[in-house]
């Protein structure tokens, strides 16, 4: 049936979209328009019911209502790959910036016992002077 390869398509191409490295506008460009395709097709589909129902028939799915939830699937699916993507950037963000706020609070207090100790050789010279 048409609806399994167009599934399988709409799978693989999530897939496919979600490796690929996000590349700021023009990946924001494109979820915008898809965004406002979709909520197009939303109205649309609110105002002409049969209209979805003639598009599922033609697709091989006896209903629109089923139309809808397989797309929901797929809409779904690529929600959870970019979410997954998302988080997993951030935590590495986090991690890198933890161990540099570590590492320079390493340094500093570093540089304070410095300064306390040529602090302190200093008042012992003077005494001893």
């Amino acid at each position: 049936m048409w609806i399994q390869v167009i599934l399988v398509l709409g799978f693989v191409v999530v897939a496919l979209w979600d490796l690929r490295s996000s590349g700021g506008a023009r990946h924001q460009a494109i979820r915008r328009i898809l965004l406002v395709v979709f909520i197009g097709l939303a109205v649309f589909s609110v105002l002409f019911p049969s209209w979805l129902t003639w598009v599922a028939v033609r697709l091989g799915v006896g209903r629109g209502a089923d139309l809808v939830l397989y797309a929901l699937v797929v809409a779904f699916l690529s929600f959870i790959a970019t979410t997954y993507r998302r988080f997993s950037t951030f935590d590495r963000k986090i991690t890198a910036l933890a161990r540099d706020l570590a590492l320079a609070e390493a340094r500093l207090q570093s540089e304070e016992s410095t300064v306390r100790s040529a602090g302190a050789a200093d008042r012992q010279q003077a005494r001893s002077a």
